[in-house]
């Protein structure tokens, strides 16, 4: 099977999770600094889970660029990773509703644990459609920042056992690192092309 329906599928997920997201948003009531003080939370939350999406959105794209064949299995693992981001709205709200309270951290950045672990699967199930031989593999490669990011999940969910605060500043350093153009996809789809 072709990538295309599956692509088209999970942009139009992320674009609808990503609305869902910004409707959250509370407008400050009253055209104040200080009213817009009030709103912060709110908006730093909505950023980083946005810049999550962004990232997951722009590997996707990336990854798929290199995958010729789907299976069903493959899916059903693109529909696992989609069930975990299409929690984020709910699991940011939380957060900032609560004010950073100690279990909407610990429950974000288990779902921020299930979003890896979810790549992680569709990765290796394409890698079974594809076949050993394919580009996929490689392109994967040594993967370390997909490997190191479930580690420093955990580590912000236990840390905010004793300070949400500094489980939110672990999960915005895994969002920084990932900031950071990992150019393994791209240059294997360059290589495909030129090929082609």
């Amino acid at each position: 099977m072709p990538t295309n329906r599956l692509e088209a599928f999970s942009d139009g997920v992320l674009a609808i999770i990503i609305t869902i997201m910004v409707l959250e948003l509370q407008i400050p009531e009253e055209p104040t600094l200080h009213a817009a003080a009030e709103s912060a939370p709110g908006v730093f939350t909505y950023l980083l889970s946005f810049v999550y999406i962004g990232i997951y959105w722009n590997n996707h794209h990336h990854f798929f660029a290199l995958v010729r064949h789907i299976s069903g299995a493959v899916l059903w693992a693109n529909l696992h990773l989609l069930f975990w981001l299409s929690l984020l709205p709910f699991t940011t709200a939380w957060m900032e509703e609560s004010h950073f309270a100690r279990l909407p951290v610990m429950i974000y950045g288990g779902d921020l644990l299930m979003c890896a672990i979810a790549w992680f699967i569709m990765q290796m199930t394409v890698v079974r459609a594809e076949g050993p031989d394919s580009i996929v593999p490689t392109a994967i490669g040594r993967d370390l920042k997909g490997k190191l990011s479930p580690f420093l999940y955990i580590a912000g969910i236990l840390v905010s056992l004793l300070s949400p605060v500094l489980g939110v500043a672990i999960y915005t350093i895994v969002a920084v690192m990932w900031l950071v153009p990992d150019r393994r996809f791209e240059r294997h789809a360059a290589a495909l092309e030129s090929e082609g």
